[in-house]
């Protein structure tokens, strides 16, 4: 494939990276909080357990900086935790329990590399639509305000995760602040990312699951909407980002999701 065909593809991964993987705040920062929501924190900053590693770094500035009064991480066992097994495990030097779940794999990151730990662990989701029901009941079963809640996941799936929310939750203020920003380049060799975030997907992979919920954001028949499984509230798709997927459609198939992990929501 020619230059010119894989510098238009990299474009279109970029479109679908930057409107699955929002950043709310420019920084994180009591100042941008209180610029942005005039609040100095919110009630709970929660990372999910699908994250790259880099979800890790970002969380551990967010409780450096005190932005919230609880922190929770959640995650059990779903289609991105063998891949943050092994990633965590050469992280850490060490071999990790294979019945280890995400959200302690990053706990013990967050404590053997910035002595920080969450106040609570979700152990029992495995997908996205249990994360936030079961992130919900835990929220409601410990009694913890959650009027603003600050949300890092994966940038492949954070925009997802936000409409998840709205879909379950209602009200109530979501910053999102996806685990990483990242920018893909193409040439004749293919693709390649401008600096990579630790623990980053191969680049398969990337677009593999840029693709999946570039699919399930459509409020469609087939896609996650009110109009199709109504799993998550309905997302607004500009025409840039839905002409993006239908360009990459061309070279790349839609992850389908793994029954394995489809617990109900």
């Amino acid at each position: 494939m020619g230059q010119e065909e894989m510098a238009k593809i990299a474009e279109a991964v970029n479109i679908l990276g930057n409107f699955c993987g929002p950043r709310d705040i420019d920084k994180l920062t009591t100042a941008a909080l209180e610029d942005k929501y005039h609040i100095p924190r919110v009630d709970v900053a929660v990372l999910f357990g699908g994250s790259i590693l880099a979800g890790g770094e970002v969380f551990a500035e967010i409780m450096k900086k005190q932005l919230a009064e609880k922190y929770i991480i959640v995650g059990g066992a779903g289609h991105t935790t063998e891949t943050l097994q092994r990633k965590m495990a050469a992280c850490l030097g060490r071999k990790v329990p294979s019945d280890a779940c995400e959200a302690e794999l990053f706990n013990e990151y967050l404590q053997e590399k910035h002595g920080l730990a969450a106040d609570y662990l979700e152990k029992e989701s495995t997908n996205c639509g249990n994360n936030i029901t079961f992130l919900i009941s835990l929220l409601e079963r410990e009694k913890l305000p959650h009027d603003s809640v600050l949300m890092v996941q994966d940038a492949t799936m954070q925009r997802r995760m936000e409409a998840g929310w709205r879909h379950h939750a209602g009200a109530g203020l979501v910053v999102n602040y996806a685990a990483y920003k990242v920018k893909v380049t193409g040439n004749e060799k293919g693709l390649a990312y401008e600096g990579v975030p630790a623990g980053m997907w191969d680049m398969d992979r990337y677009v593999e699951l840029l693709m999946g919920d570039a699919q399930r954001l459509q409020d469609t028949p087939d896609g996650y909407g009110p109009k199709g499984k109504n799993f998550i509230a309905h997302v607004d798709m500009p025409p840039m980002v839905r002409e993006a997927f239908l360009y990459l459609q061309k070279f790349y198939g839609v992850r389908k999701a793994n029954p394995a992990y489809a617990k109900p929501h």
